[in-house]
């Protein structure tokens, strides 16, 4: 494969660019045996990103997938009615006192690997199970933290069942996708029986904003696997960022809807009366009848209440606190239409609810012993998924202000288990310890004093902290008025709590939604019907290819250059496409076009390199790593006639890629016929 730059017709031939050549690099570069040096059009600087509008897909009804770390949902509303979202049923099972329209994400397989059940049901089948009999019984929970975690994600990984075996991921997730497609198909059936079966669902599944593309392709490849939509009828599923849907569903809020934490008392450890945010907004209703003018053009457009309150240009900070991570991202509210612009790239960590899990499983080991834990892990897997429940219940109790202590219940086989091991009872056991916040209750339970429980939050609650903080100091958000805090962590008292007097000082003003566990499921259906409304993003990083330039001395360093037919290059130079932290816009294109080396050539593959620098000069320098490829299938050229006046066999693919969406995008063309070339970018064969 060979790519030329652009110097009319004459250009199409290998060298006449005086700047840049197609000519490869030399054995030992950083790339595959099928690329080489690739060369934009213009050789010189790169020309203006143009912008497009994005190409809808037809749908009657918009089904929103929200996959969390520890709870999953869905939701839908149909395009006659947008804004009516229906919430899916409510699950059947469940813990006592906690709302039911989410179901842990939880999956059971049988021993042979089949599905059995999702949710609730899986968890409480699992827990009946006779214990020896659950060992070979494939359980997972909260896998969707490996995806954001494996480094090398692949379409291979694999992911451990809580019995110790082990599975493809992508089997993994297209079983769970799967359930929720059945599940949403029958209850639309239901509610619209004259609905059509064929391509009337837009899907939108939900991903962390700080996920990188291989694990947001990873999930399109689940939901492909799973039959949510065809690869021919691509455009039918959307991958939606969680803050992004949050940030989307807020806007729509009227003020009753929102909860200002503010009002809490700054002093005395006793909170405040909780007050609607209305009374927060009294100077700024002031500020907007004189201003009536933009008012109505927001209300109009579907914005709420308090957007409307804001001005063109404010600024605020969406913080997606979930099962497993921490999501920030920064949007200015754009007048008149009320869409969005994100001023930051987003940001985050593995911050979330799960964290407190582990700081209890680590306390556990403490007390009882690491190699102890692990055993009772893998030999009573279903117990230990007993004990994680029990912790569940009394973690979402856990308050700054709370008085009491709060009991976790210890399955009989934990018990059991332990005196057979060890010789001795739990009890012993808790005695013997270092731990002196933890005693034992003669129910037959752990009891933890508040302070010890609100201690296990500490290290996941100051990381989320710590990152907002960081956030804030960056002079792109510079002037942020509100904070929402969003997803099922912001449930939390404590660290709603922590959140507030840290940041409240700053005269940030926090506000939570009433629904906070499902702002982001709602926000994803919204953003399904009008997937246009964030209109401007930031590239999280630099993406571009390695090309040759004409060695200049001096400027060039001397081990890259190569002489070739006499002339003088420089190698592995990184082509910029799209630098990291630059604005752009939905819809917005990068073109360079390519000619393949061969006639007859079906496939075009080009290397694809990034990094986190703004200013890499070299796909060697460090930092830079390869992340994908460019892949053009092309197909035979004797059926189309060239309208270019190329010389013949001579082909020109040019290739259109998208830095603006939720997804790095590319389309193709054939010049010489003007007809589509499959084109995709592939991030998990690394």
């Amino acid at each position: 494969m060979l790519a030329v730059p652009e110097m009319g017709l004459q250009g199409l031939y290998i060298g006449a660019s005086p700047e840049r050549s197609p000519v490869p690099s030399p054995p030992g570069s950083p790339r595959t045996q099928e690329s080489c040096g690739i060369a934009p059009l213009t050789p010189s600087q790169s020309p203006k990103p143009e912008a497009r509008a994005p190409q809808q897909a037809s749908f009657s009804v918009v089904v929103a997938i929200d996959f969390g770390t520890t709870s999953s949902g869905y939701a839908f509303s149909f395009a006659s009615d947008p804004e009516a979202i229906h919430m899916m049923r409510k699950w059947e099972g469940g813990d006592p006192g906690v709302a039911h329209q989410k179901t842990p994400t939880c999956l059971l397989l049988t021993p042979e690997g089949a599905f059995h059940s999702f949710g609730y049901t899986a968890r409480d089948y699992y827990h009946d199970l006779d214990p020896e009999e659950a060992r070979d019984w494939l359980y997972f929970e909260k896998f969707k933290m490996k995806i954001h975690s494996a480094t090398d994600l692949t379409l291979k990984t694999q992911l451990e069942a809580v019995n110790g075996k082990k599975m493809p991921a992508l089997e993994v997730f297209a079983h769970a996708l799967r359930f929720f497609r059945e599940h949403a198909l029958q209850e639309l059936r239901e509610q619209s029986p004259s609905l059509p079966e064929k391509d009337t669902v837009r899907w939108v599944l939900t991903v962390p904003a700080i996920w990188k593309q291989p694990a947001k392709q990873f999930m399109r490849e689940a939901a492909y696997l799973a039959g949510l939509v065809s690869r021919e009828n691509a455009e039918q599923l959307l991958i939606a960022l969680e803050p992004e849907a949050a940030s989307v569903y807020c806007r729509k809020l009227r003020l009753h809807q929102l909860l200002d934490l503010s009002s809490r008392a700054p002093g005395g450890g006793r909170l405040g009366e909780r007050r609607s945010i209305d009374s927060s907004f009294r100077q700024a209703r002031e500020q907007l009848r004189r201003s009536r003018h933009s008012r109505t053009f927001l209300v109009e457009s579907g914005v709420g209440e308090l957007w409307a309150e804001m001005q063109a240009g404010d600024r605020y900070v969406v913080a997606d606190c979930g099962g497993g991570t921490v999501d920030l991202t920064v949007h200015q509210l754009e007048q008149p239409h009320g869409t969005l612009k994100e001023l930051y790239k987003a940001s985050g960590g593995p911050y979330g609810a799960v964290g407190v899990d582990l700081a209890f499983e680590q306390l556990l080991c403490r007390i009882f012993g690491e190699d102890f834990i692990a055993t009772f892990k893998r030999q009573r897997p279903a117990a230990w998924v007993d004990l994680t429940i029990a912790f569940e219940a009394r973690k979402r109790t856990a308050g700054p202000h709370r008085a009491g202590a709060l009991n976790i219940s210890l399955p009989f086989s934990f018990i059991d288990f332990y005196r057979k091991q060890r010789g001795h009872n739990v009890e012993t056991a808790l005695r013997r310890s270092s731990v002196n916040f933890v005693k034992w209750s003669s129910q037959g339970m752990l009891r933890m004093s508040c302070e010890a429980m609100n201690e296990l939050f500490q290290p996941t609650v100051s990381g989320i902290i710590q990152h907002i903080e960081v956030l804030l100091a960056r002079p792109e958000v510079q002037g942020v008025k509100l904070l929402f805090l969003v997803g099922g962590f912001a449930e939390s008292a404590v660290l709603q709590h922590a959140v507030q007097a840290a940041l409240g000082a700053r005269g940030l003003r926090v506000v939570v939604p009433h629904d906070v566990g499902l702002t982001i499921l709602k926000g994803a259906v919204l953003f399904g019907q009008a997937p246009g409304v964030v209109r401007v993003r930031r590239s999280p990083l630099t993406y571009g290819v390695g090309v040759l330039n004409r060695f200049v001395p001096g400027r060039h360093p001397p081990e890259k250059l190569l002489v070739r037919d006499g002339r003088r290059w420089c190698t592995d130079v990184f082509e910029r496409f799209v630098a990291a932290e630059q604005s752009v816009a939905l819809g917005e294109e990068v073109r360079r076009s390519y000619c393949p080396a061969r006639p007859g050539q079906r496939r075009v593959l080009i290397n694809l390199y990034c990094c986190a620098a703004e200013d890499a000069r070299f796909i060697t320098d460090p930092g830079v790593r390869k992340c994908g490829a460019l892949s053009l299938q092309l197909e035979p050229a004797d059926g189309g006639q060239d309208t270019t006046g190329a010389p013949p066999g001579r082909r020109e693919i040019r290739a259109a890629m998208q830095f603006g969406d939720t997804e790095i995008k590319v389309t193709a063309v054939d010049v010489s016929t003007n007809r589509s070339v499959r084109a995709s970018i592939d991030f998990l064969s690394n």
